[in-house]
């Protein structure tokens, strides 16, 4: 089994579409191990994306994951990282197949709904990032 951290980001909140995306990703055969609704400081979203500090979209992309409370979650199943990234679809919704969380739920390449680890390294980084200390069961 492997285990991913997934993000429903601030639009998706505010929108109230937690809910759904929450059970598309438990019809999806993921196991919830860890669950808790934040609200980013700036500061903590700029440590969250501190791998993507000198792009230009780091500025834009920090403010808005700290413009309102957002839910982290560890996933696990089997090729979690994978399978969640099918699920949510590509990181531009208008390039996401249909049906993805994305393509259904995002409005933009920024405001896309989601956010999943993209490689068992940067799965144990984020995930320790919310979740440091917490016995995941």
């Amino acid at each position: 089994m492997e285990r991913t951290l997934a993000i429903i980001k601030p639009d998706a909140v505010e929108k109230q579409f937690a809910g759904p995306i929450i059970q598309r990703i438990e019809a999806a055969g993921f196991r919830i191990r860890a669950m808790r609704r934040v609200h980013l400081s700036k500061a903590e979203a700029e440590g969250f994306y501190a791998v993507h500090r000198e792009r230009p979209f780091f500025a834009s992309l920090t403010a808005f994951m700290s413009s309102g409370p957002a839910v982290v979650m560890v996933l696990e199943a089997d090729g979690a990282i994978r399978k969640w990234r099918d699920l949510m679809g590509a990181t531009d919704p208008s390039k996401a197949p249909a049906g993805s969380i994305r393509a259904d739920f995002g409005s933009n390449i920024e405001r896309n709904a989601t956010h999943g680890s993209d490689a068992p390294e940067t799965a144990a980084f984020e995930t320790g990032y919310f979740f440091a200390g917490v016995d995941l069961v």
